[in-house]
């Protein structure tokens, strides 16, 4: 089957995508403290950029004749992005540490495509994946940015 593996990546998104806007959403949703009225909408442009990127993974999957997971509990069977219920006793540097975790796990699946796509000789997905790793590294950049810490990007 052709770009068997790649698709096998982009629904690994679809599902991880799916999670981690809900792990956004939590924070948007509990969050209380310091920085809240920054903060606050900057979790709307999070949510905001991982939805654009699992419609574009999504309908890249369906283009190479895919079949994205569209249920919730596909979405959690596969997921490999941590789900814990949502407490209003969580600090904010916690919450951007918890964001931190999964923008690390989605960046390295990213590069897990980037070279699974160049080894099937899909240089169209390739470059959706090193888009979106670009993009996914600079949120990295920018929340260990304000826990007051270096990106550490090869961590």
């Amino acid at each position: 089957m052709k770009y068997a593996q790649t698709k096998e990546v982009l629904n690994q998104l679809v599902a991880d995508l799916s999670q981690m806007a809900m792990v956004i959403h939590q924070a948007h949703w509990y969050m209380r403290g310091t920085n809240f009225l920054k903060l606050h909408p900057l979790m709307d442009e999070y949510m905001d950029d991982i939805n654009a990127q699992l419609d574009v993974i999504s309908e890249r999957l369906i283009t190479l004749d895919g079949a994205p997971y569209s249920t919730l509990k596909e979405m959690i069977e596969h997921t490999a992005i941590k789900d814990e219920p949502g407490t209003y006793s969580k600090t904010m540097q916690e919450r951007l540490e918890i964001l931190v975790v999964g923008y690390r796990y989605l960046a390295d699946l990213y590069q897990k495509g980037i070279e699974i796509a160049g080894k099937e000789d899909d240089y169209s997905t390739q470059d959706i994946f090193i888009g979106f790793k670009t993009d996914i590294e600079k949120k990295i950049w920018l929340l260990q940015s304000e826990l007051g810490q270096a990106p550490n990007l090869d961590k």
